[in-house]
């Protein structure tokens, strides 16, 4: 164990790096910068306004994009963004979320959720859990369809999506779609050290996972947890009724052993209705691959649309 997995200076190297996300963010200059997201796909309007949600854990900033077409209310796509439960890359996410909102007809949601370590787990998943929660029974007030409900992510954002399809399924709803999983973290209680990546060098690196996984879950016993580790052999629970899932996995991805195997447990459920890996890919590839990113996007946004446009499951 390096020094980095230790919680206090994984806790030091992890503010390091939000401070440092943050300077990069305002020398960007937000809007009409050539490096910010909000200029990928211009041709995806943002029609967008923000909420506060509350939770128990506490207020949830979310950013709420409509889709161009009128009429009843549209199906809602809930999206948590990555950034390894430490980084708070709402922003990043911006062009997924435009993309979606036009491309499938969704009202999509962009949680700025709690992030470490700051907020340690299980604060990050409860959460999602409780916004994706009072989403699905706020529509009415807000314009969406809470009971055409979708939930997705990337990175670590993905986590957070399969942590709260595995919520619903324990405490009885809300009812998910979809589960959209794009290249996540889903094995914590591996050490980093131990995964492999079919590239020498692959964009996550084992130091990163150290400050990241030692910030988010100090304790190493509790990174085995159904909601932090759903691809580790521990969690052997039924997930027969969990929601339908997409998994994206990149080929050269330090996570993607760890994506495979948690598709086919949920194949094995009756709940995977695709598992696509990404050929030529790495971590984050649609923050630099505009052409993939575009047909990744269609891929998902399809999935969306088609499980969103299904006949809501009766309210009993």
């Amino acid at each position: 164990m390096s020094i980095l997995a230790r919680p206090a200076v994984a806790s030091f190297a992890a503010k390091a790096i939000q401070r440092a996300v943050q300077l990069a963010s305002r020398r960007a200059g937000g809007r009409g910068s050539a490096t910010s997201p909000l200029d990928r796909f211009p041709e995806f309007p943002r029609d967008a306004h923000e909420l506060t949600i509350p939770t128990s854990v506490a207020p949830a900033r979310v950013t709420v994009y409509m889709p161009a077409t009128k009429g009843a209310p549209p199906p809602v796509h809930v999206n948590f963004h990555g950034g390894g439960y430490v980084m708070p890359l709402t922003e990043l996410d911006d062009p997924l979320c435009r993309f979606l909102a036009a491309e499938a007809g969704v009202a999509v949601i962009n949680v700025d959720y709690v992030v470490a370590p700051q907020h340690r787990f299980p604060a990050p998943p409860r959460q999602a859990y409780e916004v994706v929660r009072w989403i699905a029974s706020h529509g009415d007030e807000h314009g969406w369809d809470g009971s055409r409900l979708t939930v997705g992510g990337q990175s670590a954002g993905g986590g957070l999506a399969a942590a709260v399809a595995r919520q619903a399924l324990e405490e009885d709803g809300p009812a998910i779609a979809l589960q959209v999983l794009h290249y996540p973290p889903l094995d914590l209680a591996t050490s980093a050290k131990d995964k492999r990546a079919a590239i020498a060098k692959p964009m996550l690196r084992p130091w990163m996972a150290e400050v990241f996984d030692s910030s988010y879950v100090p304790d190493p016993r509790e990174r085995a947890d159904r909601l932090v580790s759903p691809a580790n052999p521990a969690d052997t629970a039924d997930l027969e009724g969990i929601a339908p899932a997409l998994v994206v996995t990149a080929q050269f991805d330090l996570l993607r052993a760890e994506g495979e195997r948690y598709a086919e447990r949920l194949k094995k459920a009756g709940a995977l209705v695709e598992h696509h890996d990404v050929p030529d890919a790495d971590h984050a590839y649609d923050g630099k691959d505009f052409e993939k990113a575009r047909q990744v996007y269609s891929l998902i946004a399809g999935h969306v649309r088609r499980a969103a446009s299904a006949t809501p499951p009766d309210a009993d």
